[in-house]
């Protein structure tokens, strides 16, 4: 029961997090762009970020294929570990903690999504059969 409350708060706080960071994104263009800029990466990578983050968000909470669901997963595992790697880059370890955060909300969802949710995701129950061991 405990599996299913955790699920729940840190997948929409984790949603929250990415659907903000998109609207961030389309409500201050010019200031994302020196941001994207300063880490490094080219401003065309904005409207490719908002949509995957949309996206991804869409994919977690509908859940309407499976695999699709873990793929999103696996996104957000990447795009939060890089992120945090390019603050973390240019010497600005504070940009690193949002990303950081995200990433602790990421594992926890994804670990009790099985417990939350009707059809069970493959990659969850092999994940939960590492951390559960026998006596």
């Amino acid at each position: 029961m405990i599996e299913i409350y955790i699920y729940w708060i840190s997948t929409t706080l984790l949603s929250l997090l990415y659907l903000a960071s998109a609207t961030l994104y389309l409500v201050k263009r010019e200031w994302v762009r020196q941001a994207l800029a300063d880490l490094g990466y080219p401003a065309n990578l904005m409207p490719i970020l908002i949509a995957v983050k949309i996206l991804a968000v869409g994919a977690i909470l509908l859940r309407i294929n499976v695999p699709l669901s873990d793929l999103a997963y696996a996104g957000m595992l990447y795009h939060l570990l890089l992120s945090a790697l390019a603050h973390i880059n240019v010497r600005k370890p504070r940009g690193a903690l949002p990303a950081a955060i995200c990433l602790v909300l990421l594992v926890a969802s994804f670990h009790t999504q099985n417990a939350a949710r009707e059809v069970p995701s493959l990659y969850g129950q092999v994940t939960t059969a590492h951390l559960v061991t026998p006596k």
